[in-house]
């Protein structure tokens, strides 16, 4: 996106990682909680006074949970929707009149998982599918604005593989889990993204896995169900 002239804005939990960034021209860093509304809300504040213009606000704040539902808390569940879900509803409705002034974009990136069932992530699925619902239905909204909501579904891309933590608390984020299949590196699932950001697209499913399953699902959920489950338990 900087590349393209974008001045762009990247919002992460504070600590080392967020730190470690190195400056660059046309991007802003700034480091919140996004599970925390006020503080969320009083960022969004910030980032307006110091920008002037929100023309695309991209939701990619997510975690995932690997296991059986049998072993699914509730805490961890609620954790898993908290950032996966409310984090970007509450986020898009601090920005929604930015949006409308600019006639901007709201990019929701889900996931495979959004649009189908993923074994051994019921928590992480039911987050994404709600996250399509609400953006689905909010482009109904906003399209008298000028306004457009686009989702983003990739399959697997691979931003920490084998975090050791998902082995043991269950929660992982989602580019680590070590039963993934076919990963795409980030860069390239960024740039397809930006494609069809940039061809109008409304949904973009994100490299071959995720759009395979797309049209399998789409003439016979059980097939995929099928050969989803085949390949995920393989792989673990």
């Amino acid at each position: 996106m900087r590349k393209r002239g974008w001045a762009t804005v990247l919002i992460d939990l504070p600590g080392p990682a967020l730190e470690a960034l190195a400056p660059l021209e046309n991007r802003q860093t700034y480091g919140c909680d996004l599970t925390d509304t006020e503080a969320m809300q009083a960022l969004c504040a910030e980032i307006r006074q110091a920008t002037g213009s929100i023309d695309l606000v991209i939701y990619n704040a997510g975690l995932t949970w690997i296991g059986d539902f049998s072993d699914l808390g509730d805490q961890a569940h609620r954790k898993v929707f908290d950032i996966n879900y409310f984090a970007a509803v509450n986020m898009a409705q601090a920005l929604q009149l930015d949006l409308r002034k600019t006639q901007g974009v709201h990019l929701a990136v889900s996931s495979v998982a959004g649009f189908c069932p993923l074994y051994r992530r019921t928590a992480y699925a039911a987050s994404k599918h709600a996250l399509e619902g609400f953006f689905k239905s909010l482009r109904s909204e906003e399209m008298p604005h000028g306004v457009r909501c686009v989702i983003a579904a990739p399959s697997f891309v691979a931003t920490k593989i084998g975090n050791p933590e998902a082995a043991s608390s269950g929660i992982a984020r989602p580019g680590s889990a070590p039963d993934g299949v076919d990963y795409m590196q980030p860069d390239m699932a960024a740039q397809q993204i930006l494609d069809g950001l940039e061809r109008g697209k409304a949904f973009i499913p994100v490299g071959r896995i995720a759009r395979l399953s797309w049209i399998i699902n789409r003439l016979s959920p059980r097939l995929f169900e099928i050969l989803m489950e085949r390949k995920i338990r393989k792989g673990g």
